[in-house]
């Protein structure tokens, strides 16, 4: 069966730039479909989007999925940035939203002061992501010289928001990218709640522990949004030791594990360091059947969009 399989890069002080695009290049060889670049703490990790915006000119055919948190994040400047690289990559880029707290400028701002809450936060945070993508269609482009219109201004509109944690009134100053918008995760499960993860992600993303049972809770969560299961992509995280990537099992187990979970796709966290993840990428993803598409979210196997949620 062919479903989904990401692979995890911590690029920083274990795993430099260079390190890393070879550790890319032999995962695209494998078929992996596509990369996650993780964040973390300052002067051990990248930043993910930097890292990103500098190896996709050289890589033009991988897909990315890079960590943001909430936190020193606004979200008009992070939409801005992801879709920037959406359409760089032709419609291969997507963002995992990591649950956090906000920040210095967001609390400035916000509607209501007293609001807490990861989950919450998170779930306005990512409405206001979505509706922000959407703001700027890229239909309204039109490039006509000889008129002298350069976008058809009726059709972008600002999404006015004003919730309990954020004010944004947009639009974003870019169209949409040719996967419509960027592909939306949630991997925090720990800490975020069902119902506000299948009302906006595109992917959940879940850990050993949590996967029994997950495919449950997804389902009656969406029946409770309108969201159709095939939506939305329920995968896996599984970290793999370089003992584990050496066996020549380890890929059947983890899809006959990915089966048994009703998961969609399987995200590998290889050991740190060129040389571990390199092991998974030449001895683990060659034995998976991944899937594979032009734009992330058909290499995901989501569906392609069809309208904006709101």
């Amino acid at each position: 069966m062919r479903r989904a399989v990401i692979l995890d890069l911590a690029i920083g002080s274990d795993l430099s730039v260079p390190e890393a695009a070879d550790v890319v290049v032999a995962a695209r060889d494998a078929g992996v479909s596509a990369i996650r670049l993780l964040d973390g703490s300052a002067g051990q990790l990248l930043d993910p989007s930097t890292v990103a915006s500098y190896l996709a000119p050289r890589l033009a055919d991988v897909h990315w999925i890079v960590d943001a948190p909430t936190t020193h994040n606004a979200p008009y400047n992070l939409a801005r940035r992801i879709l920037a690289l959406d359409r760089a990559t032709a419609g291969r880029s997507g963002l995992v939203l990591r649950a956090g707290e906000g920040d210095e400028v967001s609390a400035a701002a916000a509607p209501d002061p007293s609001a807490s809450g990861r989950a919450q936060r998170w779930a306005e945070y990512a409405r206001v992501l979505t509706r922000l993508w959407e703001s700027f269609p890229a239909g309204a482009l039109l490039g006509d010289q000889a008129a002298g219109l350069v976008a058809d201004d009726s059709l972008i509109r600002g999404i006015g928001h004003e919730g309990s944690f954020y004010r944004v009134a947009g639009p974003l100053d870019g169209p949409s990218s040719p996967q419509g918008r960027p592909v939306l995760a949630a991997a925090d499960m720990d800490q975020l709640d069902w119902a506000s993860v299948a009302g906006a992600a595109d992917v959940v993303v879940v850990n050993r522990a949590q996967a029994p049972g997950a495919q449950g809770a997804l389902a009656d969560a969406l029946g409770r949004t309108g969201r159709k299961r095939a939506e939305i992509a329920l995968v896996g995280r599984v970290e793999v030791t370089a003992a584990e990537a050496s066996a020549s099992n380890v890929a059947a187990e983890l899809d006959e594990w990915a089966t048994s979970m009703g998961l969609d796709g399987l995200e590998l966290r290889p050991p740190d360091g060129r040389a571990g993840a390199l092991i998974v990428a030449q001895n683990v993803l060659p034995r998976l059947q991944s899937s594979a598409g032009a734009s992330l979210r058909a290499a995901l196997g989501l569906p392609e969009l069809t309208g904006a949620r709101t």
